[in-house]
């Protein structure tokens, strides 16, 4: 195994504690749980996941478990996501998939347990592109001229429409109400409208969960070129959701979105390359995929850009470009950026050797990270700090604490 902190493929297993004895086990409070996960209550959907795979309060049914957790990671919860991951990655309740558990881990590990975006509508498959795109908007919206647009036939105002029900701007929320709108546009051809109906489809929300409806109307906007549905579709077809499980036809699919500059696309196609995972091995490949994000500013690409050239991998070793992609990512927040550069400072590798900014940076790493990221990069500051003046850890320790404030977790995206 790399000593640098590569991809997710290195986050180790993390099994999460279940809620409080005397609550899983309450059938009541269970259906109060899953009255507020269907609302959309992204903690509530998780814990009914739990209570599911456990069954405390309900029957044991681990696909109901995995449909709830998956409900909650589609909404950035990292522990669902954490969790989901996990079971990918052991063939728990799912069918053993590498290449998603990585992509769920990875999803985990950048949101560092921080709350999920507002609404479902914030996420596709596996964290990709939006589904439904925010509404233009300034101040408050009115739906009013929109509504006379959409009820004459006008596609897009249809769309937006939806889009404004969905995310409750304007007018109440009402999944129902933006998935008639989006079947009233995507009838008429339009891709968005397509794609955020077949989210709904995959979701559930606002319709019966349909996998196959979702891969229909995911497929009619990725044969018009949406990169978003694209990059959906080989999803689809990664996990065998509405259709026979393909690996090839889902590189496929993951190839066009990707050269129509999806990020989640190209990323993925990177990581795969890189370990082999459903295509050939081919660091080469790999290298040429994550450029592409990793110079439009994509901080995962930029850190695992910088891993290949500190090990030559697809590329000539070279410890100075590795540092200076570690530092563009570690400079957005990017936790795995942070704590190899600070083992680069340490070690004097591609920049001047400097215990206070090794120290500094690991430090970040630490409070940025989440699992196994930030567990090594805490043993990593502890084992330095051994080797350090008292004073140096106290100014290792202002910089941190001036650097969380400047480059918090995160990373930018294209």
């Amino acid at each position: 195994m790399k000593k640098l902190i590569a991809t997710a493929w290195l986050i180790g297993t993390v099994f999460l504690a279940c809620p409080p004895q005397g609550f899983c086990d309450d059938q009541e409070e269970a259906t109060r749980i899953q009255e507020r996960a269907e609302k959309g209550d992204a903690a509530a959907q998780f814990r009914l996941g739990r209570m599911y795979e456990r069954g405390q309060g309900v029957a044991e049914n681990i696909n109901q478990a995995v449909m709830w957790y998956r409900k909650a990671a589609l909404q950035g919860l990292a522990e669902a996501q954490q969790h989901l991951g996990t079971m990918y990655r052991t063939g728990h309740g799912v069918p053993k998939d590498d290449g998603l558990a990585q992509m769920w881990l990875r999803k985990a590990s950048e949101h560092g347990g921080r709350p999920p975006s507002t609404g479902a509508a914030a996420t596709t498959i596996a964290g990709a592109a939006a589904a439904p795109p925010p509404a233009p908007t300034s101040g408050k919206v009115d739906a009013g001229p929109l509504r006379e647009q959409a009820e004459q036939g006008d596609a897009q105002a249809q769309f937006k429409l939806g889009v404004m029900y969905i995310k409750g701007e304007g007018v109440p929320k009402d999944a129902r109400e933006a998935v008639r709108w989006w079947r009233k546009a995507a009838e008429q051809g339009d891709a968005k409208a397509q794609r955020s109906l077949g989210w709904a489809c995959y979701t559930g929300e606002g319709v019966s969960r349909d996998a196959r409806e979702a891969v229909r109307w995911y497929r009619k906007a990725a044969e018009q070129g949406d990169a978003a549905a694209q990059f959906n579709l080989g999803v689809m077809y990664q996990e065998g959701q509405g259709v026979p499980r393909d690996i090839e036809e889902s590189v496929q699919w993951y190839r066009k979105a990707a050269e129509r500059g999806d990020a989640e696309a190209n990323l993925l196609l990177g990581e795969m390359y890189a370990n082999g995972k459903g295509v050939p091995k081919d660091a080469r490949e790999a290298v040429r995929w994550y450029r592409k994000i990793a110079e439009r500013g994509d901080a995962r690409a930029q850190s695992n850009l910088g891993v290949m050239y500190a090990n030559g991998e697809g590329v000539s070793r070279d410890t100075e470009e590795a540092a200076r992609w570690y530092r563009k990512a570690a400079e957005q927040g990017d936790a795995r950026a942070q704590v190899n550069l600070g083992l680069a400072y340490d070690k004097g590798e591609g920049v001047p050797k400097d215990q206070v900014l090794a120290h500094a940076w690991i430090g970040a790493a630490a409070t940025n990270g989440s699992g196994d990221v930030a567990a090594r990069a805490a043993a990593e500051r502890d084992k330095l700090e051994k080797r350090m003046r008292p004073e140096q850890i106290t100014k290792g320790q202002a910089l941190t604490r001036e650097w969380l404030q400047k480059y918090p977790a995160g990373g930018r995206r294209p």
